[in-house]
């Protein structure tokens, strides 16, 4: 390809989906170094790609400055000014579909991601429901970038260097003289999310031998996580702490992250770490797993007594009787869990 081919990337949410870009971004950028990539998202998400080369954000105000028809023509506008060779919608709802019209009369060349949606009704569906695994949302995302002729390798993902953790993050880790567990343990919907109740004991078990680093945001959140925090040894609260790109860093510095599925989740594999995570009336064959983690590093309900699980592939709905699925998962077996991946990295 020639050295002047720039692709304009279009992702405008969710923070999840967002970040499960990273790590096919990067590979594009390293299997074709002379490629330049401007990335259309949310303002807050721009530190997911600082650290990559030959990437620029865009950010794109959709609440205010790019709401609605009018204001997504003004978008096109000025990324029309970037003058990119080819689009990559990532997103394939109204708001990239208005935005990729504008494009039609230029000579950029598009492609769009297939989302695969009879697939997924077909898994979640509890009537001839069909479950299988379905192809992941990364190679979803690598195979657009194939048919604009840049075929992506996820395979063998390059090793990312970790830099020395500013005097602010140390601040309020402490120096590292044990392993560090990041758990997050919140989710976007219930049905995602394990029961308080039963992370609180994985917590306590997991602070006896390890530092724990606790993620989340927003309010609730944080005042929940200052409260576990403040009755439980070897723990830290980082939610309202440290910013996003702050976080991120930490992210990196962890020897294992306990999550639910989440956006978090997906920040931990992107910095390749290893990441466990728990699941509720969702399930990996959807293809929202974290990137490049072992099968194994998902913990999942009771097939036997959940058997219509997955009931969405988000987590927006769940099937009736189906609220304490989660409980089937055990506090011991996630701390197995946890104390064999942090044995087998020791």
């Amino acid at each position: 390809m020639q050295s002047n081919t720039h692709i304009l990337v279009v992702r405008l949410s969710a923070m999840g989906d967002v970040a499960m870009t990273v790590p096919v971004i990067r590979a594009l950028v390293a299997q074709h170094p002379t490629v330049k990539i401007t990335f259309v998202s949310k303002a807050f998400l721009k530190p997911l790609f600082d650290d990559i080369p030959n990437v620029t954000f865009y950010a794109a105000d959709v609440t205010e400055k790019h709401k609605g028809v009018l204001g997504l023509h003004k978008l096109y506008k000025e990324l029309k000014e970037l003058n990119s060779t080819h689009i990559a919608d990532l997103h394939n709802v109204l708001r990239s579909k208005i935005l990729r019209s504008y494009f039609k009369f230029t000579h950029s060349k598009t492609a769009v991601i297939d989302k695969g949606r009879a697939e997924k009704k077909a898994l979640t569906r509890t009537k001839d429901k069909i479950f299988k695994q379905l192809k992941t949302s990364h190679q979803r995302y690598a195979d657009v970038f194939a048919k604009l002729g840049f075929s992506v390798d996820l395979s063998n993902p390059k090793s990312i260097e970790k830099s020395q953790l500013q005097k602010k993050i140390t601040d309020i880790t402490g120096t590292k003289t044990s392993h560090w567990v990041g758990i997050a343990p919140f989710a976007a919907f219930d049905s995602k999310m394990y029961p308080l109740d039963l992370m609180e004991k994985v917590i306590e078990e997991l602070s006896k031998n390890h530092q724990l680093f606790l993620f989340g945001g927003g309010k609730n959140e944080i005042e929940v996580l200052a409260k576990i925090e403040e009755k439980t040894e070897n723990c830290i609260s980082v939610a309202g702490k440290l910013n996003l790109k702050e976080e991120l860093h930490l992210i990196t510095h962890l020897d294992c992250m306990l999550a639910m599925d989440s956006g978090n989740a997906h920040f931990s594999a992107m910095q390749q770490i290893d990441t466990i995570t728990l699941w509720g009336g969702t399930h990996p064959f959807a293809g929202f797993a974290p990137y490049n983690q072992p099968k194994e590093n998902c913990i999942l309900t009771d097939p036997e007594k959940y058997p219509n699980i997955p009931c969405s592939i988000y987590g927006n709905t769940i099937c009736d009787g189906y609220e304490d699925a989660m409980r089937t998962i055990a506090p011991e077996t996630v701390i197995a869990k946890v104390e064999g991946v942090l044995k087998t990295n020791s």
